[in-house]
């Protein structure tokens, strides 16, 4: 009878979800696709600055490169402290084995800076000292969770106006949602080239000598993007 009893309450469950599932199917409704996207100056960016001992006589050690990198940009203002960070030093042992001399010590390094101007100055700066095997690691912002949350926001008011312009012609109209999919494919994207860099001509910054010519580096904006599916009820 127990056995008898356990049966009949599982088959009512799986009756009520297959009417549960059925009810859900033979709703009508309507569904729809909505996107959203906006364009955002940079304003984190990441130059990579690597050192290295040259394979010279008159080698330049590793330790004092570094003095003069933190010298030079903390005179443009910068804190090395919080926006300079390194990697551990890598060693050219091929270059140990082969020609039998002292280990070629390198580091790497990488400063974030907030605008393209001071990169502009960071690279002229850097040059000053001898530094010049920079680049342009990478370029980000710093309130992209938030503009992906706007984009989402974006994305569904997008796909309900478009669910109304379906259903108006009809003399039909929507009801609430009844399923909403975020396709959390964010692109977070640079417009036109990869690097995200350009570098138009040359701009004047004042110097305590007067005016001094650097590179007017140009980041392209970052493009943020969502897209959303959504169910309505059809009325």
């Amino acid at each position: 009878m127990k056995k008898l009893t356990s049966l009949v309450s599982l088959l009512l469950l799986v009756f009520v979800a297959n009417a549960q599932t059925k009810n859900f199917i033979d709703q009508p409704y309507i569904e729809v696709s909505g996107s959203a996207d906006t364009l955002v100056t940079p304003n984190e960016i990441f130059i990579r600055i690597i050192l290295s001992e040259k394979d010279t006589r008159d080698r330049v050690s590793i330790e004092e490169q570094e003095q003069k990198l933190i010298t030079a940009l903390k005179a443009l203002g910068l804190d090395t402290e919080k926006d300079l960070t390194t990697s551990d030093i890598t060693s050219n042992f091929k270059s140990y084995l082969l020609k039998s001399k002292d280990v070629i010590k390198t580091k790497i390094y990488t400063l974030k800076v907030t605008d393209a101007v001071t990169a502009s100055k960071v690279f002229m700066k850097l040059e000053e000292v001898d530094i010049s095997n920079t680049s342009i690691e990478r370029v980000d912002h710093s309130d992209v969770d938030n503009l992906k949350n706007r984009m989402r926001t974006k994305a569904i008011v997008d796909a309900q106006e478009r669910a109304m312009a379906l259903t108006k012609p009809l003399n039909q109209t929507i009801g609430t949602a009844i399923h909403i999919a975020d396709a959390d494919n964010f692109s977070q994207q640079l417009q036109g080239r990869v690097p995200g860099l350009q570098i138009r001509g040359i701009t004047s910054i004042q110097s305590n000598n007067g005016y001094t010519d650097l590179p007017k580096i140009e980041f392209e904006k970052i493009k943020v993007t969502a897209s959303i599916n959504a169910k309505f009820i059809l009325k």
